[in-house]
């Protein structure tokens, strides 16, 4: 998924004024580095490609562009390094790059700023002086493929994903075929919890269960027998982690909810 034949991506415009887009730049790279931060990446680069040498717009207007995107960044507290001539035929942009676990470089977010477009689109607004303005069009993408940002993702975590975000995220598995009953119960509390769960009740040892569930990158395995029925408690064990915590039902089922929420509704709670 790193070299697709086609691919999606999170692209969109803003038009604003001249005088907006500092402040536009400095939103967008707050937001960017939320979503990065809250998918794991901590860092990344930032790379200002300036005009190339086959461009639609007059030099004016490519100074001016240039300029306002330059003091944006710098003012958003934003180092970069110089890519000259990458930039694109209607206007200089920002290259947000990731770094993956092997050291490969991905360019992944752009803000590019458009003084070209509008004019051809005769795109005006009207200012506070009652007159017709021209409005700068931001075309600006976070993620930018989906498809290339997935497999990123994947070996930046090794396949490990926060729990929240892991497609497997628990599987509730049986140690004695006495315990069927209870697991399902167990699975669809979880369920409805809004935890993605699954139920395992194969005829087979529980450290075959926990071994494959394992490799499988499964983050949380609950393993239940026969005490765990009696008691209505859970057995879990976390992926990488050796030892086991026993939690009652209703104690598991709160925490695996609110490790399953994603970070922006966490904080929007």
């Amino acid at each position: 998924i790193m070299r697709v034949r086609g691919f999606t991506q999170d692209d969109a415009h803003i038009f604003c004024t001249e005088e907006q887009i500092e402040d536009e730049t400095r939103r967008f790279i707050d937001f960017l580095a939320r979503i990065y931060r809250d998918l794991g990446f901590e860092g990344f680069k930032v790379k200002f490609s300036d005009r190339p040498d086959v461009r639609s717009g007059s030099d004016d207007v490519w100074d001016k562009s240039e300029h306002a995107l330059r003091a944006a960044t710098t003012a958003a507290g934003c180092d970069f390094e110089l890519n000259p001539g990458e930039g694109a035929f209607y206007g200089p942009k920002l290259e947000f790059v990731l770094t993956d676990a092997i050291g490969r470089d991905w360019q992944c977010g752009t803000l590019q700023v458009d003084f070209v477009l509008p004019e051809r689109l005769d795109a005006t607004y009207i200012g506070a002086d009652g007159a017709k303005h021209r409005p700068v069009m931001l075309h600006r993408a976070v993620l930018g493929s989906f498809e290339r940002f997935i497999g990123i993702l994947i070996e930046e975590h090794a396949g490990k994903l926060p729990f929240w975000l892991a497609p497997r995220q628990v599987v509730v598995a049986s140690i004695v075929s006495e315990a069927d009953d209870y697991i399902r119960e167990v699975v669809a509390e979880l369920q409805k919890a809004g935890v993605r769960a699954e139920a395992d009740l194969r005829n087979e040892k529980i450290n075959y269960k926990v071994r494959e569930h394992s490799v499988g990158k499964v983050p949380v395995i609950l393993a239940i027998g026969g005490r765990e029925v009696e008691e209505r408690t859970v057995s879990l064990r976390r992926l990488g982690e050796n030892r086991s915590e026993v939690l009652g039902l209703d104690a598991v089922v709160e925490t695996l909810k609110e490790e399953a929420t994603p970070p922006d509704l966490r904080r929007a709670g």
